[in-house]
C-alpha cells in the first residue's frame, strides 16, 4: 500500500501500527477508528509461543454477524504473526471503538475464501495489488471473527 504511492512511509512502517494502537487505546477509537476510509479494530490474540496477549490494529469488514480481517502484512510475503497466533489459538478479543468482544476466529479456505475475497476486494481494491505481489508466496489469509460474549 505505502511502498508505491508513499515511499517515504517505508522506513516508518514498523512504527505505524504501534502509534495507531496507542492512539486507538487512548481515545477508545474516536481518533483512529478509520484509516483510508476503512474501519479499524484492535485484535488481541494469544502469542502461540509466549502465551502473552498481542494486540494489533487492523482494517476489518463487517460481514453479517462476523468480521473479516485480512492478513495482507502490507503486501509482504510472510503471514502476519496475528494469523499464526489465531491458527494456534482461535479464541481472541476485538475492540471496536469503546466496545470489547470475545470472538472465535477461523481462517477461510476453499470456496468460502473465494467468496469472501470478492467481498474484501470489493471493499478495498488495493488488496488485489497485494495478492499479485505475493502470488509466489501463496494466498493472503482471511480470518473470520465470530462474536461470542462480551469481553
Amino acid at each position: 500500500m505505502f511502498q508505491g504511492a508513499f515511499p517515504f512511509f517505508v522506513p516508518l512502517k514498523p512504527a505505524i501500527p504501534a502509534l495507531h494502537l496507542a492512539v486507538y487505546r487512548l481515545t477508545n477509537g474516536r481518533l483512529s477508528a478509520r484509516l483510508a476510509g476503512q474501519k479499524m479494530l484492535l485484535l488481541t490474540t494469544t502469542g502461540r509461543r509466549t502465551g502473552k496477549p498481542r494486540t494489533v490494529p487492523l482494517l476489518y469488514i463487517d460481514h453479517g454477524e462476523t468480521m473479516i480481517v485480512i492478513g495482507s502484512n502490507w503486501g509482504g510475503p510472510a503471514h502476519p504473526m496475528w494469523v499464526r497466533n489465531l491458527l494456534a489459538k482461535p479464541a481472541a478479543r476485538v475492540q471496536i471503538g469503546p466496545r470489547k468482544r470475545r470472538v472465535t476466529a477461523s481462517v477461510a479456505s476453499g470456496p468460502e475464501r473465494e467468496r469472501l475475497w470478492q467481498v474484501v476486494t470489493g471493499t478495498y481494491a488495493g488488496y488485489k495489488d497485494y495478492a499479485r505481489r505475493i502470488a509466489d508466496a501463496g494466498e493472503i489469509p482471511l480470518a473470520v471473527l465470530t462474536p461470542r460474549t462480551a469481553a
